[in-house]
């Protein structure tokens, strides 16, 4: 029902914030933003 479409939107964002995060932290070679996450 409705209860099992608003779990995947959730788990959808959450896993499209993931990879965007792991692209953004994986394209830094230097690992910037990394040590930035750290630090904060």
């Amino acid at each position: 029902g409705k209860n099992n479409i608003k779990t995947e939107f959730i788990l959808l964002g959450l896993a499209y914030n993931i990879k965007k995060l792991f692209t953004k932290i994986s394209g830094n070679r230097l690992g910037i933003s990394l040590f930035e996450l750290k630090s904060a």
